[in-house]
């Protein structure tokens, strides 16, 4: 009976991935962190800011949380006067969303913060290599569930 081959986490692909991608992750918290945004209310601002969302579902599965977390984090945002939220007159359950005069100014702060580090590693990259990656990611992604499981 042969020994089994060792799994050298430091070469898998998986662990590459998960490491590049928690330095990127790290990088823009640092920053999101001076405007007093957590990464979650940046993906938030963004849903709402830029994507045109309004309706706390469609936020939540933008963002990729629950809507437990989505609801959470639109409170918070609220108490903070980033978001407005506003409930349907016919129907309670029908909430639209949307940005405040400080929300837009958040957003206009932490998108060159969130450009430039981006930027930073796709210039470490020549313009074929960052489309290639991108193409092998989404191939490598091909099939899967974008929403998650939570454990």
């Amino acid at each position: 009976m042969s020994a089994a081959v060792p799994y050298r986490l430091h070469a898998s692909l998986g662990y590459q991935l998960s490491l590049t991608a928690r330095i990127q992750e790290r990088r823009e918290e640092h920053g999101l962190k001076e405007l007093g945004l957590t990464r979650i209310l940046w993906c938030v601002l963004l849903a709402v800011g830029n994507e045109k969302m309004r309706h706390p579902s469609d936020i939540a599965a933008f963002v990729g949380i629950d809507r437990t977390a989505t609801s959470r984090a639109l409170r918070q945002m609220e108490g903070d006067g980033l978001v407005a939220r506003k409930t349907g007159t016919g129907d309670r359950r029908t909430t639209s969303v949307s940005l405040t005069a400080r929300g837009r100014k958040l957003l206009s702060k932490g998108s060159p913060l969130a450009q430039n580090n981006n930027a930073l590693m796709e210039a470490r990259l020549s313009r074929d290599e960052v489309d290639h990656l991108r193409r092998l990611l989404a191939k490598a992604r091909h099939g899967d569930a974008t929403d998650l499981p939570r454990f």
